[in-house]
């Protein structure tokens, strides 16, 4: 089997997409993974739910405080000029459209950029958080997952079957295996992983890719 990138380095590409001073929202699991990979030299204000903006990576074990949690209930890292404020004025945030970029994991993306997350069949599902809210109102959606499910079915698809999150809000999918952008005329296929080519990242994808003209491996 060919190789495929970890978590780690799928997170750390899509710390790439961060712009300096910009305002992030990480979601639960990979996405927060992010908030240790910053590029050296570039300043992220991270925003969570539940009401904190400019904190710091994940905590280390030895100076974790759960005092001190995002809204995925992760030890976060204090930085100076870090303010609070209640979940309703976060929520204000998030809709009045003053995040920047949210990085969201997810069950399926479709060609179309809609984006399903919180709920899979046989599965009961405890609800999608701030997920609709974030997906709708940060002014840029990417996604981390893995391309394809632990039976190797694809992950993005021509449409949704899985309960949707919210419709045409994903811009940008990173994978273990591409970089695809969700454009209006289709899914442009950016990136590859080291040693993967176009038709054998087309054969783990049911949606169709549309090779960029300067396509290039995934660079970190």
């Amino acid at each position: 089997m060919k190789e495929r990138l970890d978590e780690p380095t799928i997170a750390l590409r899509a710390a790439r997409e961060f712009a300096d001073g910009s305002v992030v929202n990480l979601g639960y699991g990979m996405p927060g993974l992010c908030a240790n990979l910053i590029p050296e030299g570039r300043t992220v204000y991270f925003q969570s739910e539940n009401g904190m903006l400019g904190f710091g990576g994940l905590a280390a074990d030895e100076e974790k405080d759960y005092e001190l949690i995002n809204a995925s209930d992760q030890p976060v890292r204090p930085l100076p000029g870090m303010s609070f404020f209640d979940s309703a004025q976060s929520f204000d945030m998030i809709r009045g459209g003053h995040i920047d970029t949210v990085v969201l994991g997810a069950y399926q993306v479709s060609e179309k950029g809609d984006l399903a997350n919180w709920g899979r069949p046989g599965r009961p599902a405890t609800g999608m958080g701030g997920g609709m809210d974030l997906a709708v109102g940060a002014k840029r959606t990417i996604v981390t997952m893995l391309h394809t499910t632990r039976e190797g079915g694809p992950r993005i698809v021509k449409e949704c079957t899985y309960p949707l999150t919210a419709r045409g809000c994903v811009s940008l999918i990173i994978t273990d295996i591409a970089v695809i952008e969700v454009t209006g005329e289709g899914l442009l296929l950016r990136e590859v992983a080291p040693g993967w080519t176009v038709p054998e990242v087309q054969a783990l994808t049911e949606a169709r890719l549309t090779p960029a003209a300067d396509l290039k491996e995934i660079e970190l």
